[in-house]
């Protein structure tokens, strides 16, 4: 029900961000304790969510169940073909603030806001 409602009742302590479920706080709260209860059997890399461990066995099976259906190319993650499809749609969804420019990818406008910034790139490493 709490879906239909949008109650939120279980409130985080320490980013006040709110969550349906108790099982979803819980879940939160190991972003902020660096708790990683879940690892993977091959490598021992840990995951603080078991989704996230079962996205990242794809490095080691190499399976790419999303499959474009215009070009057939493959990808392991679902945001990857997302993000592939706008070579397809040409939807560019990241527009500059400033000159209205549009991206489809979100590094693209990061990179092209140096323009009006006057940034120099990797700056912040010296």
């Amino acid at each position: 029900m709490r879906l239909h409602t949008k109650e939120k009742p279980y409130s985080c302590d320490i980013c006040n961000k709110k969550f349906s479920h108790k099982t979803s706080i819980r879940s939160h709260m190991r972003l902020h304790t660096n708790e990683k209860p879940y690892s993977c059997e091959i490598c021992n890399k840990g995951f603080s969510q078991k989704n996230n461990l079962l996205s990242y066995m794809r490095v080691h099976t190499k399976e790419k169940p999303y499959i474009c259906k215009i070009c057939n190319h493959a990808f392991a993650h679902k945001t990857s073909l997302v993000i592939h499809m706008r070579l397809h749609t040409k939807e560019k969804p990241y527009s500059c603030e400033i000159c209205n420019k549009a991206f489809s990818h979100k590094i693209s406008l990061v990179t092209h806001r140096r323009v009006h910034t006057k940034e120099e790139p990797y700056s912040d490493l010296q």
